[in-house]
């Protein structure tokens, strides 16, 4: 059966054709489009409009090649999210998630409903962008959007919505807000409250593998498709890449690696104490009733911000190439350090860090390079060892998958820092699992386990074992030493 995954990240979006059968997986991009930042009067916004506009072209292709499909599905970030109007209609662009508006609105809002209460109605880690805050920020500001919204959609349900006409939610996009009880699977009516919100003002709560509705009238004129149905896949890109993690058992972590870094285990409850309190462990909603408990991580955004403003002829693998060949153990960096979110250059930041906790200061490329992967690998082991207090399992393993999963010098040193078997792959893991919880949808795999066997048997898997690991254990201290947060 084909089905066609819409795949959007925070830089970057595609639709990809998925052939899925007898434990194959065949996929082919369909077509590959931008998703920058656009930023007016002091803040930065998505555009919706291209967006969809990008998948009706996508759509289009479909149809001109005559490609049966049996169904579609849309996955993204988190937390962001477009206001409807009365009338149906969009009423603006959405904020995006890195917009300086919402730095300190935690504080402000702990003032109606304290940070001890909200985590453990939710369980979810406390980032100045998630959507509650986001909202209350909104609020604040007396923005003119509130109160002429009738709903508010995540971005997976907004581009659905601009399909098919129906409005609803999805259950692990929805968990990413901050405003779903981790318990009850449901929003919370006290924070909601707080907002001047209700259910109502949301999209009707919906599980993955939901089907939203067929094309409707607009979409099949401009594509030429007929009635193919939209499905509620796990929304949230990071639950859908979760999926096709492929372990035949249960005792593994997880390692979502791209622009963000989110690395987890799969539990069956939420794990909400005072130490994931302290530590700021997330409760995402996942699959067949699972809970994601993991932690965010700014993965290879740095890296990338780094070739954007180097802007030469070296390719990605040049880079790492080189890197590899750099003298070790140089210089550390925080990478989570609010001080890397979004500067002017990252490069500078780096260097700031570095000179303001005494260090090497890295000038070349492949200087900065190897204090970012090597920082990232550490950072990595720092998890880890939390995940492992909250396990009921011995974590014997770490699952690499995404486009992290390419590669080969992060992964090297992410073995040897973490001193267990790296196994990396698949790397269009988001778009799989996508594609996979159509398939179980259209009743081609009765649940999560019978589709990561599927997957473990249909893509290529690389293992890294660890190398060196007692000297990346006499570095780790050092790396502690300088873990700040430097403004």
């Amino acid at each position: 059966m084909n089905f066609l995954g819409v795949d959007l990240g925070a830089t970057s979006g595609r639709t990809i054709l998925g052939t899925i059968g007898n434990d194959s997986i065949k996929l082919r991009e369909i077509n590959r489009f931008p998703n920058p930042m656009i930023e007016v009067n002091g803040h930065l916004y998505w555009d919706i409009f291209a967006l969809y506009q990008q998948i009706i072209n996508g759509l289009k292709i479909v149809a001109e090649e005559d490609i049966e499909i049996k169904s579609i599905g849309i996955d993204a970030w988190g937390v962001d999210f477009v206001c409807i109007g009365n009338d149906g209609e969009l009423l603006r662009q959405p904020y995006c998630y890195r917009d300086s508006q919402t730095v300190g609105a935690q504080e402000k809002f702990f003032k109606q409903v304290s940070r001890n209460k909200i985590y453990e109605k939710t369980g979810i880690q406390f980032m100045d962008f998630n959507t509650l805050f986001q909202l209350s920020t909104i609020g604040n500001n007396h923005s003119s959007i509130l109160p002429i919204t009738n709903k508010i959609l995540f971005i997976p349900d907004a581009l659905s919505y601009m399909l098919t006409g129906e409005m609803v939610t999805e259950y692990t996009i929805a968990s990413t807000s901050q405003l779903i009880d981790s318990e009850k699977k449901t929003f919370d009516l006290e924070l909601l409250a707080a907002l001047d919100l209700t259910e109502n003002s949301f999209g009707k709560l919906v599980k993955p593998g939901t089907v939203i509705g067929n094309l409707n009238e607009t979409v099949k004129k401009l594509t030429g498709l007929g009635d193919i149905p939209v499905v509620a896949v796990a929304g949230h890109d990071t639950a859908s890449a979760v999926v096709s993690v492929p372990s035949e058992d249960r005792e593994f972590a997880y390692l979502s690696s791209g622009t963000w870094s989110l690395m987890g285990i799969e539990a069956d409850k939420p794990i909400i104490n005072d130490d994931s309190f302290s530590l700021n462990f997330t409760n995402e909603g996942g699959v067949d009733g699972t809970i994601r408990f993991l932690k965010n991580i700014c993965g290879m955004w740095l890296f990338e911000q780094c070739r954007k403003e180097w802007n030469d002829n070296n390719s990605y693998e040049q880079l790492i190439a080189n890197a590899g060949n750099e003298v070790p153990f140089r210089c550390f960096i925080n990478p989570d350090a609010t001080c890397f979110t979004n500067p002017l250059s990252i490069t500078e930041a780096i260097r700031k860090y570095c000179e303001a906790t005494s260090q090497y200061i890295p000038q070349t490329k492949s200087e900065i390079t190897r204090c970012i992967f090597e920082s990232l690998a550490l950072r990595y082991k720092q998890v880890l060892d939390n995940l492992q207090q909250f396990a009921s399992f011995p974590i014997k393993k770490l699952h690499v998958i995404g486009g992290g999963s390419k590669n080969d010098l992060l992964n090297r040193f992410t073995a040897s820092a973490l001193g267990i078997p790296v196994i990396a792959g698949p790397t269009e893991a988001t778009t799989i699992g996508n594609l996979m919880l159509q398939a179980k949808t259209a009743g081609l795999y009765p649940d999560i386990q019978s589709m990561r066997k599927s997957i473990s048997r249909s893509v290529p898997l690389t293992q890294f074992n660890p190398e060196n690991h007692s000297e990346w254990m006499k570095q780790y201290p050092n790396y502690l030493s300088v873990f700040k947060e430097i403004i």
